[in-house]
Formats: structure tokens, sequence, C-alpha cells
């Protein structure tokens, strides 16, 4: 099971790192694009903006979750004071690991059920129901990068609850 966690964790990882790039290459041509169409022709196409902006919450909340699987997420006072005894150590990641759940779970239950409950209500069903003016598309397509990335941030807790601390450290070398 701890395999299968942490290979999980590794290729989900792996796979977001890849989408992001992407995201960020389709951000920076729509971008280039519009300010070679509205400097160089008077006449910038109108879905380039909000392609750009989808993109860029796409590369932030991926991103996100790439720091937070090599461990390059903030961490308060840690460059601040000396490395806590092993017990410490152990309080301290409890403590993140409550916070993480915390903040995580209300997000992908409140994507999928309603404030009353029922999955006809949750935020991607109510997301759904509108479409981006400029593209025609249904705002569920730009606003599931949320919960997914809530839910990889969750699997790559998983896996740091199973891996010995030498294999996060092999993985923060890897990547």
């Amino acid at each position: 099971m701890r395999r299968l966690i942490t290979r999980l964790s590794n290729g989900l990882h792996t796979a977001a790192r890849s989408a992001a790039v992407l995201a960020l290459c389709v951000m920076f041509v729509t971008v280039l694009i519009q300010v070679v169409a509205r400097y160089g022709f008077a006449s910038p196409p109108v879905w380039t903006e909000d392609v750009a902006r989808y993109m860029m919450v796409w590369t932030g909340v991926l991103g996100a979750t790439l720091s937070f699987k090599t461990r390059s997420d903030a961490v308060l006072l840690q460059s601040v004071f000396p490395d806590p005894p092993a017990l410490l150590g152990v309080i301290a990641e409890a403590i993140q690991s409550l916070a993480i759940l915390s903040f995580t779970l209300p997000v992908v239950y409140f994507s999928f059920v309603g404030l009353r409950g029922g999955f006809s209500k949750g935020y991607l069903v109510r997301q759904a129901g509108l479409t981006a003016d400029t593209l025609g598309i249904q705002m569920v397509w730009i606003v599931v990068a949320v919960p997914l990335a809530m839910i990889l941030i969750l699997i790559h807790l998983a896996a740091r609850w199973v891996e010995p601390a030498t294999a996060t450290t092999q993985t923060e070398t890897d990547t």
C-alpha cells in the first residue's frame, strides 16, 4: 500500500508538472498574441485575455501542488529556529497535517456537495451552468482546478505519511 500511494503521488506530481508547464506556455503564447495584435494591428482578439487568465489560474494551483510535494512551500519560522528534537518534529508534522486537512477537506467536500447536502448544489455543478462569455465553454472546466489541486495535495500528504524521512529527501532531489 505504501508503494502504491508513493507511486501515485509521484506520477500525479509528474503529470501536474507537465500540465503546469503546458498552461504556462499557453498563457505566454496568448499574451504574446494579445500584445502583437494590440500594438501591431490595433485589433486584439477578445478571447486572449480570458485564456491567459484561466491558464494563470491553472498554473498557480498546479504550482501549489508541486511546491507542496517537494516541500518548497512556505514553512513559518523554519529558517529562524534550529531543527527541533525528534518528538517536536513529529508534533509539528501532525499540526501541519491537521492544518492542511482542515483547509483541503472542506474545499473538496463543498466542491461536490452543496451547503444543504446533495450533489446537485455542489460548487462544480453550479459552475457547470455558467458559460465563459468570450470562450463559450462551461466555467466548470476552469474552476475544477481548485478541487483537483486540493485532491492532489491530499494524495501528496498521504505519501508524506507513508514515506520514511529519507525517501522524502530523495524525492526532493529527484524533482
